[in-house]
């Protein structure tokens, strides 16, 4: 099994840093591209009438470790948040998530996200970081507990993120690394500062040429520097790109209904590591990445969705046949 070949303790926990955040969500019935004019570009002023609006808890964080818990682990979120996040630190308590790494930062809102979908699945965002900017400061060594086996390093403030990748290399704390939309706000030497000694990577295929650009790499260099390199595809699944050379390639679950994209990538971060935990392989691990995106896009939200255990058995068996153990 991967787990065992990478010599992680599955008996500890995975330790979860990144945004916590207020989702704002918003629809539009119609297609941003019909709006937008190439030759206006340099003096864009736009309104979309919205159909459906929608305050959810959010955050890269929390998104992921929901997904962990709900899948039978029980991680640990390192992160910061405001004064306005008492509910929600509860909440996410009774959903089996340990919050003795968040920090309360008084006088701070908790970071909030406004993101407007059109009807092709195209975002607009506008994201308030308050309290995430105190994230930098914010220790891992000191906050991560003493059953850490395993951390992601999730979109946080970005000095945060170099912060916290540094800690788990000197800690000697295997990682992911989870650059995702701050792949724009850092540069080719933060990428590749902050990537350096990380187990593994997770990127869409958009992110993934961004990060190549900058760093300089080819994909075959990357490669080489860690044990994995998770890209997704949307609807196309995923693959699994591996030092040695190999690959694994992994097929998209089946949908019922698409109602919201927001988080499904973090879902797959939790389905897969969630896999790794339990010790099945790599494919498996995909595709339970896979069909955690799939229940997440199904409901309006990111952390709206909920299933059991056997929900899940029932359904990986639906869309990819037998089961893990």
């Amino acid at each position: 099994m991967f787990a065992e070949k990478l010599g992680l303790n599955r008996q500890g926990q995975v330790i979860v840093t990144g945004s916590i955040a207020f989702d704002n969500i918003m629809d539009y019935p119609g297609s941003f591209r019909d709006h937008i004019l190439a030759d206006k570009a340099h003096v864009i002023n736009i309104s979309f009438l919205v159909e459906r609006f929608k305050r959810q808890r959010g955050g890269c964080a929390p998104n992921i470790a929901y997904t962990l818990a709900l899948l039978g682990s029980s991680p640990r979120i390192v992160a910061a948040a405001g004064s306005d996040f008492s509910d929600y630190r509860e909440w996410l308590a009774e959903q089996g998530v340990d919050v003795g790494g968040i920090r309360t930062i008084h006088g701070e809102m908790t970071a909030t996200c406004f993101i407007t979908t059109d009807r092709a699945d195209c975002q607009i965002t506008g994201f308030f970081p308050g309290a995430m900017r105190e994230a930098r400061n914010l220790s891992l060594a000191e906050l991560a507990g003493s059953r850490a086996a395993l951390a992601i390093i999730a979109p946080d403030d970005p000095e945060a993120m170099m912060r916290h990748c540094a800690e788990a290399r000197s800690q000697a704390l295997p990682f992911f690394f989870d650059a995702s939309f701050q792949v724009t706000a850092l540069d080719g030497e933060a990428l590749a500062c902050a990537a350096d000694g990380a187990m593994g990577l997770f990127l869409n295929d958009y992110e993934f040429a961004v990060f190549q650009q900058k760093t300089g790499k080819t994909a075959d260099q990357i490669r080489a520097e860690h044990e994995l390199v998770v890209i997704t595809y949307g609807a196309e699944g995923s693959e699994i790109l591996l030092s040695d050379g190999g690959t694994v390639k992994v097929p998209a679950a089946q949908v019922t209904r698409v109602v919201d994209p927001t988080g499904a990538g973090d879902a797959f971060r939790g389905g897969f590591l969630a896999g790794l935990m339990r010790g099945h392989d790599l494919a498996a691990c995909g595709r339970m990445g896979s069909l955690a995106a799939v229940f997440c896009i199904e409901e309006y939200g990111t952390t709206s969705h909920c299933y059991t255990e056997q929900q899940f058995l029932t359904r990986y068996r639906h869309s990819f046949g037998d089961a893990p153990a």
